[in-house]
């Protein structure tokens, strides 16, 4: 690491607004009430300050005095052990392992369906797979108050940045059992810890999106 990494004396989050990862880390700073600097990398750009701490250059970085982290998961994992309060996971391992697994399937099934639909903007069967994925696990919104749970958790700082993104992405839930997903967005984004996690671009972004829809 060089001596530019040893400079930062505060906790630091290398973002950027359209990393879906990044947001996954804004949210969970936020519920945690953690004070933080943000630094905003354009994608596909050489960021040297970034460089400096992360050789891969990927979005998230997060850097804690000389502790360099650049993995969602882990990142994600090491704050919530961090600053304890409110706990986002299980504190029994069997339970954690459980939310771990659920969690990878999150990221592998349904991030990856958000990624296809990015490449591929036009390609109204992925978008129709998306809407079906998330429709197909309404009984994790409908059985409890948050996603698989009655209390807010890592779950949905998984989950709210997708549901974010949905008219960005042109995915609508339709049918009876959207109303559940509706509920549960609401409850969501209403929640402070979530609005203080968006930046402007994300909330300018899915207006400008809700606009489209509605005409």
């Amino acid at each position: 690491m060089s001596n530019t990494a040893s400079r930062r004396s505060t906790m630091t989050l290398f973002s950027h607004s359209n990393n879906i990862y990044s947001h996954q880390v804004r949210i969970v700073l936020a519920e945690k009430g953690v004070q933080y600097d943000l630094v905003e990398v354009e994608p596909n750009k050489e960021c040297i300050e970034l460089l400096d701490y992360n050789p891969y250059g990927v979005l998230p970085t997060l850097v804690d005095r000389e502790l360099v982290l650049y993995n969602s998961a882990i990142i994600l994992e090491y704050l919530d052990e961090r600053f304890p309060h409110p706990p986002l996971m299980d504190v029994f391992p069997v339970q954690r392992a459980h939310t771990r697994l659920f969690l990878y399937r999150i990221v592998k099934d349904w991030y990856s369906q958000v990624e296809a639909i990015i490449a591929n903007p036009g390609d109204m069967r992925l978008k129709k797979e998306l809407a079906d994925t998330l429709l197909s696990n309404t009984e994790a919104v409908s059985s409890f108050q948050y996603f698989l749970s009655d209390e807010f958790s890592l779950f949905d700082c998984y989950v709210a940045p997708i549901l974010w993104r949905l008219p960005e992405l042109g995915v609508v839930l339709e049918g009876n059992v959207a109303k559940d997903w509706k509920r549960y967005q609401n409850l969501v984004f209403e929640r402070s810890s979530f609005r203080e996690s968006l930046t402007n671009d994300e909330i300018n972004q899915r207006n400008i999106a809700l606009e489209g829809l509605a005409k």
